[in-house]
């Protein structure tokens, strides 16, 4: 699984997270020679909810991995919990699968190990050279370079493309308890300026990520804050302790220079409250190996664009949720009132990842009219005026 790497390739990937490992492994499958470099040695885990949406399932499937259901545990939708206020939705097409990061890694890992990725493991990148990358104090010669090294990317600085807007920070904190699930949606229970998510990631496991502004408040200080989730846990035993990460909205002007490309956290970042982190990733591996494949870049830089628009209109949506508990409280009650208005919404965030398909150039509008939902109607055309874009998409992004 663990090879040394020769000193020339076609496309040096670092970072060997989820993200790298997708793009190694796309690139592999356009037969490109792929070194993948990380400071880590895997399997490499990270603080996140865990489950993939149904559009992250079906890139892991053209990218050759299949999720195992026995380490695995499926989900078909979204359910909503605020007090007494409850809403669930199924996905329009598809289902979302759960399992631990680490076990993803290890799905992708020997996925590329198959397709004769080169790997080296607790090697730094430190200098970009003319030919190449500097790592391990060793010269690579690569074509290529792409930057999966996550949201303090080395490569991303030293290529000078940190240039960006950060328009939001939040932390999370994820614990597994040992329980069957209970439920087969993935659920988010909606406090004080928090939220939790609780996704079943086997028969016997579910990971509960706590998302908030507050640094210091962990799993078990929030689950006090829902009754209803507390009284399902209750006995259960913590798996392991709390992991934590940092969560932003942050955009950057540029993703590649010349011959580098960023990927993954590296070329930005959604909150997690979409649950879109992953997926995102993973079609962004499939736009750079096309885009390497006909040397037109700038066709990997739509994409990116494209990728993003929808998940981050709907992150600044939910975003508003937890900084307006009135908003939240209000919102949540028609929702439950109406179950079809968040079918709608659940249905509309998934419409980005499929509408475009029908035509290699489709371009994604976002509806101009009749948006009618439970907000004011100034919030309302503030939200179509920052959805109303035109968004080109690469040939060969979907299916």
């Amino acid at each position: 699984m663990i090879s040394r790497a020769s000193d020339m390739t076609d496309v040096f990937v670092a970072g060997g997270g989820p993200a790298g490992l997708a793009v190694a492994i796309a690139a592999r499958q356009k037969g490109f020679r792929v070194i993948v470099a990380d400071h880590q040695q895997p399997p490499i885990d990270k603080a996140c909810g865990e489950g993939l949406m149904p559009e992250g399932v079906e890139a892991l499937r053209r990218l050759g991995v299949h999720i195992p259901p026995s380490i695995s545990h499926k989900f078909l939708g979204i359910r909503f919990i605020r007090g007494p206020h409850r809403v669930d939705a199924r996905f329009p097409s598809g289902e979302g699968w759960a399992l631990r990061r680490t076990t993803l890694h290890s799905l992708l890992l020997d996925r590329a190990a198959e397709l004769g990725v080169e790997f080296l493991w607790r090697t730094r990148v430190t200098a970009l050279d003319a030919r190449g990358v500097i790592a391990g104090g060793n010269l690579i010669q690569a074509k290529w370079i792409v930057g999966a090294d996550g949201p303090s990317s080395m490569i991303r600085r030293l290529a000078g493309l940190s240039g960006g807007m950060l328009t939001s920070r939040r932390f999370g904190f994820r614990r597994h308890f040992h329980i069957a699930p209970w439920s087969d949606y993935t659920e988010v229970y909606w406090g004080q300026a928090c939220q939790a998510y609780v996704t079943p990631v086997s028969a016997g496991e579910v990971s509960v990520a706590v998302l908030s502004r507050d640094s210091r408040l962990r799993v078990n200080q929030a689950i006090e804050q829902f009754p209803q989730l507390a009284l399902q846990l209750r006995g259960a035993e913590g798996a392991d302790v709390d992991r934590g990460a940092v969560t932003e909205n942050h955009t950057l002007w540029r993703i590649y220079r010349g011959r580098i490309l960023l990927a993954g956290d590296a070329s930005g970042t959604v909150d997690a409250i979409t649950g879109d982190g992953l997926s995102i990733s993973f079609h962004q591996a499939l736009a750079i190996s096309s885009a390497l494949e006909t040397g037109k870049i700038s066709s990997y830089a739509a994409a990116h664009r494209c990728l993003a628009i929808q998940p981050l209109l709907m992150s600044s949506l939910l975003l508003s949720l937890d900084k307006y508990p009135w908003l939240c409280e209000q919102v949540l009650g028609t929702f439950a009132g109406n179950p079809r208005i968040f079918s709608w919404l659940l249905a509309l965030h998934a419409k980005s990842w499929t509408a475009p398909a029908a035509e290699p150039d489709a371009r994604f509008r976002s509806p101009r009219d009749g948006w009618r939902t439970p907000f004011s109607e100034t919030h309302s055309r503030t939200l179509l005026h920052d959805a109303a874009v035109e968004c080109p998409l690469a040939d060969n992004l979907h299916p």
